[in-house]
C-alpha cells in the first residue's frame, strides 16, 4: 500500500509540477501581453490513478482531460459526484457508437472531426442526450495518420456542424505534427478560430505549451509536466485498484 510518506512525497511532486508549469504559462503571457486569466490549464489524466488525481484537485486543478470513453468513466463517474465544479473534456478520438455516452459524461468534446460524427452527436441529443460545447479537431499538419478537418475544409464544416446539426461549436482544437515547429501551426489554427468567430483554442501541450499561450491559446493540455512520465495505457474495462 502507498504510505503517508509516499503519497506526501507525491503531492510535494505534484504541487511543485503544478506551480512550475503556471509559472511558465504566466512569463509566456507576460511577454505576450495577454492576462494570464485568459488561458485554462487542463491537466490530461489519462493512465493517472485515482489517487493522483484526487491529489491534483485538492491542489486547486479544477479542468481535466481524458482521451478514453471506457476509461473515463471508471475514474470520473464517482468523481464528479464528489467534486463540485470540475470540468471533464474529452481531448482524444470519439467512436460514433459511444457518443451518447461521452455526450453524459464529459463537458466539452475537443474531438469532432469529422461529419459521420457529428450526425452521431445530433441524433444523440435529439433523443435526449445533453448538448454540450464542442471543439472541431484541426489536423493542420495534414497528417494521413492523424484525426482532423484538414484547414482548408475547417470553415465549411464548422457551418455544417452549427447550422445542419445545430451543434454548439464553440472552438478548435489541434495536434501539430511532432517533428515540425509548433508555431506557425499555432498561429494557423487561432487564424481558423477568428474568421470563425470561435471563443475557445485548444492547442499546446506539455513541450510548447508556453508557445501556445503567446499565439492564442486559450486552453493548454498539460499532462507530463504535471503528472510526470505517464503509465501503461489502461485496458477499456479498467477498474481502480487500490492497495
Amino acid at each position: 500500500m502507498t504510505s503517508d510518506i509516499d503519497k506526501a512525497s507525491h503531492e510535494t511532486d505534484l504541487a511543485a509540477n503544478i506551480a512550475m508549469v503556471r509559472e511558465r504559462l504566466k512569463k509566456a503571457c507576460l511577454e505576450a501581453a495577454r492576462p494570464l486569466e485568459e488561458i485554462t490549464l487542463t491537466a490530461v489524466s489519462k493512465t493517472q490513478p485515482r489517487e493522483k488525481i484526487e491529489q491534483a484537485i485538492n491542489l486547486g486543478l479544477k479542468t481535466f482531460g481524458e482521451n478514453k470513453v471506457q476509461e473515463a468513466m471508471g475514474k470520473w463517474s464517482a468523481l464528479k459526484q464528489q467534486h463540485e465544479n470540475i470540468e471533464l473534456r474529452l481531448i482524444g478520438p470519439l467512436q460514433t457508437n459511444k457518443a451518447k455516452q461521452a455526450l453524459g459524461l464529459f463537458d466539452v468534446i475537443e474531438t469532432l472531426d469529422r461529419e459521420k460524427l457529428a450526425n452521431a452527436l445530433a441524433k444523440a441529443i435529439a433523443k435526449g442526450a445533453p448538448s454540450i460545447p464542442l471543439l472541431v479537431q484541426v489536423n493542420t499538419g495534414e497528417e494521413p495518420q492523424k484525426s482532423g478537418i484538414a484547414p482548408r475544409e475547417t470553415v465549411d464544416f464548422v457551418k455544417l456542424c452549427q447550422q445542419q446539426f445545430g451543434l454548439d461549436v464553440v472552438g478548435l482544437m489541434c495536434i501539430p505534427p511532432a517533428n515540425e515547429p509548433p508555431a506557425p501551426h499555432f498561429a494557423l489554427l487561432a487564424k481558423l478560430a477568428r474568421q470563425l468567430d470561435l471563443n475557445e483554442i485548444s492547442m499546446g501541450m506539455s513541450g510548447d505549451y508556453d508557445i501556445a499561450a503567446q499565439l492564442g491559446a486559450t486552453h493548454v493540455r498539460i499532462g507530463t509536466a504535471i503528472f510526470g512520465p505517464r503509465a501503461r495505457a489502461l485496458p477499456e474495462k479498467w477498474e481502480p485498484v487500490f492497495g
